[in-house]
């Protein structure tokens, strides 16, 4: 009984200690992982041991290290070489993980760190993964809903992990995180990619052999994976040796399946069965996308990959180049669409999403456009601009627009298709052959200056978009809004028309527009550059007397588009 009270004792001095300091979850980066990991699809089991290396990332000496997993996850040992750890473990809540929770161990490092130097420790866990949309259903999401979106887990027919952002299989620190409080998760899930960008890890995998496992492959994203063993055999299916530098923002994803494979040139695709001949027709789009994308951002680095989910239900998601979405339910009408965003990834790696995302999405239009023209192209980033405008409008009065600017945002709608809507117009504004120049020049590791990439398409055109940056890329100024002011149309001794166009932007931002004139036989297209609450004046030659001007065609997005359109009276002389 003494000795149960002297632990009791111990034990509320050091959570006492604890409380008694604000603890700085984010003080530590993980920047290396090697980590052996045992599956066992029968009983949902994971079981892991490794090492990781922990950076110091703050000004000052840290002597407490914070290390997270699944809820559902039990941390075992944590040792620095030779010497186990104290640590304290404790449920914590947070969305980081899709039951809602973390285990959290909180530790007594040996010596204080000092900053920027880093610690390794060695490290175990273990425990059961299971499908848990807790986190949604609590905040009212319906639950079949909800499953069709978390749909991890560790199961005899299926294993998917999708990794920090959905289940902290492996080891992470962050601050909470909570789906009810607007882009708190992206915003915790974003300092943590950030903070993590450039670690490397090394993931080996083993499945306990089973009925329905032992010919299970095993798939880690965007990882180089080792098929052979050191003596040269080659590894059984069930079995993976992988490894990689994370040059990208997406986390690591975790697949066990009795897969088979399509490939082709540009891709792999992975289907279970019954699926082969779903599989095939999105290895063939794929194929048919690959020219328009190597003719914008070269050769593809690695072949993408997409691989089969058993749940038709279940919501795709992508991980760089890896589409992971149910093929018996995919619309593969849009396979090609899917494709140009794969390659993309496949071709250009950054750490910017604005970069990233943003010309991910530019290739669909790409895309699109090389399929159907212009106007399809048009057409599909009216989606995008209609989400984008009602974000806009939302996001005007809150915050502050540096936080909000495409370089720094957590929003998927801002880095995604805002970002789209920003490389479209510098497209029309510089030109292909600018634009081609400059994304081939771009290099991610020296990337380290928000305006890294202004300088390279400055360096491919004459023209000062300082701008523009400013108001699409570095802050995020909302959106124009444009309007013909006045127009007057006089005859000119050629017996045509000289049109004088005064253009109006009621809007907080800048942008090139371009303006249509139509008459009787056709129609001429100017492009006017419009700074945020300004005018231009332009003048427009017609070989017959102008009707109608149509200001923007959709390619720059705009808060009000209901007066684009001007009717032109001519003189009754």
């Amino acid at each position: 009984m003494r000795l149960v009270l002297k632990l009791l004792f111990f034990f509320g001095l050091l959570c006492g200690a604890v409380s008694s300091f604000s603890l700085d979850r984010e003080a530590f980066s993980i920047t290396k992982y090697d980590l052996n990991l045992q599956i066992e699809p029968e009983q949902h089991r994971l079981g892991a041991r490794g090492k990781i290396t922990l950076r110091n990332d703050t000004g000052t000496p840290q002597k407490i290290a914070v290390l997270q997993v699944s809820s559902s996850l039990d941390w075992r040992s944590i040792r620095a070489g030779d010497k186990a750890l104290q640590f304290v473990t404790q449920p914590l809540t947070s969305d980081i993980d899709h039951t809602g929770g973390l285990s959290e161990a909180i530790v007594t490092l040996p010596q204080e760190v000092a900053p920027h130097a880093t610690i390794e420790l060695d490290i175990a866990y273990e425990g059961i993964i299971v499908l848990d949309a807790t986190r949604l259903t609590r905040i009212g999401t319906p639950e079949d809903v909800a499953k069709n979106s978390d749909w991890d887990r560790i199961d005899e027919n299926f294993t998917g992990l999708r990794g920090a952002g959905y289940v902290a299989w492996y080891p992470i620190a962050t601050d909470v995180a909570n789906l009810s409080e607007g882009d708190d998760l992206y915003e915790v899930l974003s300092r943590w990619k950030r903070r993590e960008a450039g670690s490397s890890m090394r993931l080996q995998g083993d499945i306990s052999a089973s009925s329905e496992a032992s010919d299970a492959e095993v798939l880690f994203s965007g990882m180089n994976c080792d098929a052979d063993d050191s003596q040269g055999a080659k590894r059984p299916r069930g079995t993976a040796d992988c490894t990689r530098a994370r040059s990208r923002l997406d986390p690591p994803a975790l697949l066990i399946g009795d897969y088979r494979r399509v490939e082709r040139s540009s891709i792999e695709v992975r289907y279970l069965a019954g699926h082969e001949a779903a599989a095939g027709r999105v290895a063939d789009a794929t194929e048919s996308a690959l020219s328009i994308i190597t003719d914008w951002f070269g050769p593809i680095e690695h072949r993408a990959q997409t691989a089969d989910l058993p749940d038709t239900g279940a919501a795709a998601f992508e991980s760089g180049s890896l589409l992971l979405v149910p093929l018996s339910s995919a619309n593969l009408n849009s396979a090609g669409l899917a494709a140009a965003h794969q390659l993309a990834h496949a071709s250009l790696v950054s750490l910017r999403p604005w970069i990233e995302e943003g010309l991910a999405h530019f290739a669909q239009a790409l895309y699109l456009e090389r399929q159907s023209g212009r106007q399809a192209a048009l057409d599909y980033m009216g989606v995008h601009r209609s989400a984008l405008t009602t974000v806009e409008a939302s996001d005007a009065a809150v915050g502050d627009e540096t936080k909000r600017s495409l370089v720094n945002t957590v929003n998927e709608e801002l880095y995604r298709s805002k970002a789209m809507c920003v490389w479209w117009m510098l497209r029309d504004m510089i030109g292909d052959a600018a634009l081609k120049k400059a994304i081939a020049s771009y290099q991610p590791e020296e990337d380290k200056d928000p305006a890294y990439m202004q300088h390279l398409i400055a360096a491919q055109t004459q023209r000062d978009l300082g701008w523009f940056f400013d108001d699409w890329v570095y802050h995020d100024r909302g959106l124009p809004e444009f309007k013909v002011e006045s127009a007057y149309a006089s005859k000119i001794p050629t017996k045509g028309f000289m049109l004088t166009i005064t253009l109006e932007n009621l809007g907080t931002a800048g942008a090139e527009v371009p303006v249509d004139v139509r008459f009787a036989s056709g129609e001429l297209r100017k492009r006017i550059e419009v700074r945020a609450k300004g005018k231009a004046t332009v003048r427009i030659e017609t070989p017959a007397a102008p009707q109608e001007i149509r200001v923007n065609d959709g390619s720059v997005p705009e808060s009000e588009t209901t007066n684009n359109v001007f009717k032109i009276e001519l003189p009754k002389n």
